[in-house]
């Protein structure tokens, strides 16, 4: 599994990357990363809900309230324009951050 620690600063990029197409809630959000990551990576609850509130402060994303799932709503995240922009610049770092760990690779 991989560390918290090893993937904090991108913990963004791949939330902004699930919500690109469509938007999602908390829990199905939780769940895509599990999945994709082949169960490499479980984002901590707290993690998620302070980058969603991060995101939401910085403009990249916009909450909303969708259906009612016992009683109480659930609260869905899309993506902005300029969430857009900050993603496509995230995975231009990310491009270069690996081009250089890769280099201290034996």
């Amino acid at each position: 599994m991989i560390s918290s620690d090893g993937i904090r600063g991108y913990n963004d990029m791949i939330i902004l990357c699930l919500i690109l197409s469509e938007p999602s809630y908390g829990y199905e959000i939780s769940r895509a990363i599990k999945v994709r990551s082949e169960g490499k990576y479980v984002i901590k609850e707290t993690t998620l809900y302070s980058a969603f509130t991060r995101l939401e402060k910085n403009g990249y994303i916009q909450s909303f309230y969708g259906s009612e799932t016992n009683g109480k709503q659930r609260t869905y995240y899309k993506i902005t324009e300029a969430g857009k922009q900050y993603y496509r610049e995230k995975c231009s770092e990310w491009d270069m951050t690996k081009e250089v760990v890769e280099k201290f690779k034996i």
